[in-house]
């Protein structure tokens, strides 16, 4: 008997062959690859990538559906991690990792800053979301669909969106459309923030309120004479920036007032 889906675990298992074999595709999948899949479910990916793989590591959180797996294929060939990937350490897997899944929907996007801290050992990101999450992910600035989440994974990721996946081509049928991405992590000398974390709190000031002014989300950083060193309207919103611009103004910051 097939798993259930589990509402709590935002289980939506992928059906259809024709998606299967478009994702396999882009993925393109090599024998030695060093590669780990998120939420397995039903095996949908599972099962094509060993077929190419001389190794596959999965992290799944439901126990029934880990044990399932585990009887299903041998052991030297697939490695289950039994734990929340929200808390998984990707680095024990080692270097030029391949991720690849389905990822659950009620926590994409905290899932997604989390794998960002491994960024350095990841190779390349293949994951299934909501449509809506992955049009933010690519948006271009000045769009209604940029804000926080595109800078700071366009600032970390070269990102493209490869196709689109209707809601029949699950079981249970989520109530959005899908999406399936994939993303490059960049170089860390690619990388323009001279102060990371101080980058991250001026994307999230800015951001804090979509409407407001850079004059009023980044008034507590910067001041007219700021604004007029940077080449930078206050009356600008924050959508109206680009990675660099944040760049620039955490990098400002840092050398001016040390924040």
């Amino acid at each position: 008997m097939l798993p259930a889906a589990r509402k709590r675990f935002s289980q939506n298992f992928l059906i259809d062959p024709e998606i299967t074999d478009a994702i396999i595709a882009a993925i393109a999948p090599q024998g030695s690859d060093r590669m780990v899949e998120i939420g397995p479910g039903r095996g949908a990916l599972t099962r094509p990538l060993l077929e190419h793989l001389e190794h596959l590591h999965v992290v799944e959180i439901d126990r029934d559906i880990a044990a399932r797996l585990v009887g299903e294929f041998a052991a030297p060939r697939l490695t289950v991690h039994v734990t929340d990937a929200l808390g998984f350490d990707f680095s024990v897997l080692g270097e030029n990792l391949r991720v690849v899944g389905n990822l659950p929907y009620n926590i994409s996007s905290p899932l997604l800053f989390h794998l960002m801290r491994f960024a350095n050992c990841i190779r390349d990101l293949h994951v299934m979301l909501q449509k809506e999450v992955v049009e933010r992910m690519v948006a271009a600035p000045s769009s209604t669909a940029y804000g926080r989440l595109s800078v700071m994974l366009q600032y970390r990721c070269d990102m493209e969106k490869l196709l689109d996946v209707p809601s029949h081509a699950f079981r249970p049928a989520p109530r959005v459309e899908s999406a399936f991405v994939r993303m490059l992590p960049r170089p860390l000398g690619e990388l323009q923030a001279e102060n990371e974390n101080l980058f991250r709190r001026i994307v999230s000031s800015a951001f804090s309120q979509r409407r407001k002014t850079l004059r009023n989300t980044l008034g507590r950083y910067l001041a007219c004479e700021d604004f007029s060193a940077l080449g930078i309207d206050p009356g600008w919103r924050a959508q109206n920036l680009t990675c660099a611009d944040f760049a620039r103004i955490s990098n400002y910051l840092g050398k001016t007032v040390g924040t």
